[in-house]
């Protein structure tokens, strides 16, 4: 079952785009790449200096994108999403994959002993996103849930089997401006044990069942510099309290 919808995931990620550019209108596509100071992903560190680069296109409500992340040294990130909006509502599923440079797995599957119990996996992450934003002007607030529904995203039950984790992630986050700064301030917690976020970030208070990991707070302005090219740039502070930790991350989008 993985294995198929890791199939499908990849042969849409590359015929849709192909079947979208014969309409007419309507279709949208968007490049571009972000350098930042630090890449840290809902509240965790992921690596240092890193170079964010995107490619998406979209066509009446529905979206599809790759992103990825490398740093200087071996961090690499691949993603791929699918998504769809509509009347404030935005569902996406995204395969993460972030072995590294030199990794050399992206289609391998592999036995991971989970104290005992073998299970075959890969390295992907499968999720599932559903976001609302509030549909009133001055107050678009919006709420977010992710959970891991797929791939390497497990954790061992009282009878020391491997179970499905269903790793989540919740989030509110609100849009603001203060003069010509826009801001974007966010609370993110996660709901109940999520072995996939206490991996790739292990917190203070490891297997919890609920925890704080992201207080932030995103200041954006376009810098300009000439009178037909400007720079956006950003700084974003975040909180980790559940790993008692804080990051001052500065970048600039393309």
């Amino acid at each position: 079952m993985k294995k198929k919808l890791f199939k499908l995931m990849l042969a849409t990620t590359f015929c849709l785009p192909f079947a979208a550019v014969h309409a007419e209108d309507g279709v949208e596509v968007s490049l571009g790449a972000d350098v930042v100071s630090a890449y840290v992903w809902r509240g965790a560190y992921q690596a240092g200096f890193s170079v964010q680069p995107s490619l998406g296109l979209s066509y009446k409500g529905f979206s599809l994108g790759a992103w990825g992340s490398t740093d200087i040294v071996r961090f690499k990130e691949v993603d791929f999403s699918l998504g769809y909006s509509i009347a404030g509502f935005d569902i996406a599923v995204t395969d993460y994959w972030w072995s590294g440079e030199g990794a050399y797995n992206y289609f391998k599957k592999y036995d991971h002993d989970f104290d005992g119990d073998v299970v075959s996996t890969s390295d992907h992450l499968f999720e599932v996103g559903l976001a609302y934003t509030l549909p009133i002007e001055k107050f678009p607030l919006k709420l977010a849930w992710s959970t891991f529904f797929a791939g390497n995203d497990y954790k061992v039950d009282d009878e020391g089997k491997a179970k499905r984790a269903f790793s989540s992630y919740v989030e509110a986050s609100f849009p603001f401006t203060i003069q010509s700064l826009a801001f974007e301030a966010a609370l993110g917690i996660r709901p109940f044990e999520s072995p996939a976020y206490e991996q790739a970030n292990p917190p203070a208070n490891y297997g919890t069942d609920f925890a704080v990991t992201n207080i932030s707070l995103k200041a954006s302005k376009d810098i300009k510099i000439t009178d037909s090219f400007t720079l956006p740039v950003f700084t974003q502070l975040i909180f980790n309290p559940n790993s008692e930790n804080v990051f001052l991350v500065f970048g600039i989008s393309f």
